[in-house]
């Protein structure tokens, strides 16, 4: 049988080569602390899984969710948007329902892209943004994210012949996994330049809210007030703890958001609706729960990165994300998917390998801090003991 050439550059993915390493120290009798997923072990909150169990006695809910369904939704997420960041949103042409931002980040492309057409990522990025191009045909020119530039593209750097044959931006910001953050002049010169490039600029946005600065982290609708070349992915599985229930949407430039719809017209039906009644509760209701969330993942980025700089390894402490993102002592820095894999293999601790996320994630490991505290000070013991008996 033969299959799609397409598939060829979906062969490797950082988290399946970590899942089959895990799968293979647990087989070993090793316990996992597995910090490798970003995946929230915090509950969702009561009155959002309250507005799920009611739907489910309604019967009503259990038909297919088509695009004037989600009209509820719509209108909850641009009031959301709006008084959270200042921006009008008109819920009937600039907000999509998706099952998970990432379904919006891996099918945009086919709007957008013809084959053989550029795509800008960022180097390390996340995986799933290079998935979708990969799809669609397109190319992908890599924009490094180097510690010097505070892990922000240098828009100059990127060839004329490049930005020719180029028609979409990606950027994320907070950054997973880099967790830096970008500032609204940031974002208006992203705008500007493309603008100036005609380039769709799309901005994955999971981690707004995940912020420890009291603030949260820019829109880039904030920047391009008119939609006039951007559109922005939520996700609710970070700032509320949702991620099984896989909600999200897509805000912006209208006619993004239609070819997205089209798109998504022949791919799939939205989500059973009893969750989108949930996620409604979550971005209509008390707001408490967001702050828990990230007062959690403050005390335990504090924990751990004291418990690192006590063993004598000197840590930047992040002020974004639920991650840290760690410099490699050498000689491991050469090769992080070797020491991910056997990290886990020899003490159980489960990390995630920066060359997973590119090229110029090498010498990197991200660490999700997805366990409670005691957690992850045993797995700081464990790291530690592993690198002193392999100095």
């Amino acid at each position: 049988m033969q299959l799609a050439d397409r598939l060829k550059p979906l062969q490797t993915n950082v988290f399946a080569d970590m899942d089959r390493a895990k799968a293979q120290a647990q087989a070993a009798g090793k316990p996992i602390i597995d910090l490798s997923l970003g995946s929230s072990d915090l509950p969702t909150a009561p009155h959002v899984l309250a507005a799920i169990a009611t739907a489910l006695q309604d019967s009503s809910t259990h038909g297919y969710s088509l695009f004037h369904s989600t009209r509820p939704f719509r209108e909850t997420a641009a009031a959301w948007y709006t008084q959270k960041f200042g921006v009008p949103v008109d819920p009937e042409t600039e907000v999509l329902l998706l099952i998970g931002s990432q379904e919006g980040t891996a099918h945009l492309p086919l709007a957008v892209l013809n084959p053989g057409d550029f795509a800008l990522l960022t180097d390390p990025g996340y995986p799933s943004h290079a998935g979708g191009v990969h799809l669609a045909n397109g190319q992908i020119y890599t924009m490094p994210l180097l510690a010097e530039n505070q892990f922000l593209p240098d828009f100059a750097a990127i060839p004329s012949v490049v930005l020719a044959q180029a028609r979409m931006m990606v950027l994320s910001y907070p950054h997973n996994p880099t967790t830096a953050q970008a500032s609204l002049a940031f974002w208006q010169e992203a705008v500007a330049f493309c603008q100036q490039h005609d380039l769709v600029l799309v901005h994955d946005f999971p981690y707004g809210d995940v912020t420890y600065t009291g603030q949260p982290a820019p829109s880039v609708l904030q920047a391009d007030r008119d939609k006039s070349v951007s559109v922005e992915f939520f996700s609710m599985s970070k700032s509320y703890n949702m991620g099984g229930f896989r909600v999200g949407y897509a805000i912006g430039n209208a006619t993004l958001i239609q070819a997205l719809r089209q798109i998504k017209a022949n791919v799939d039906f939205n989500q059973y609706r009893g969750i989108v009644q949930g996620a409604i509760a979550a971005l209509s209701g008390p707001q408490d729960l967001v702050q828990h969330t990230i007062d959690t993942f403050r005390q335990r980025r504090d924990a751990f990165v004291a418990a690192l700089e006590s063993a004598g390894w000197q840590v930047s402490k992040p002020n974004a994300t639920q991650y840290l993102w760690l410099k490699l002592p050498e000689p491991w820095a050469a090769d992080s998917i070797a020491f991910c894999v056997k990290l886990v293999e020899a003490t159980g601790v489960a990390l995630a390998p920066g060359r997973g996320f590119g090229k110029h994630g090498e010498g990197y490991v991200r660490v999700a801090l997805v366990q409670e505290i005691p957690t992850l000070l045993s797995a700081v013991e464990k790291l530690v003991g592993f690198l002193a008996e392999r100095r």
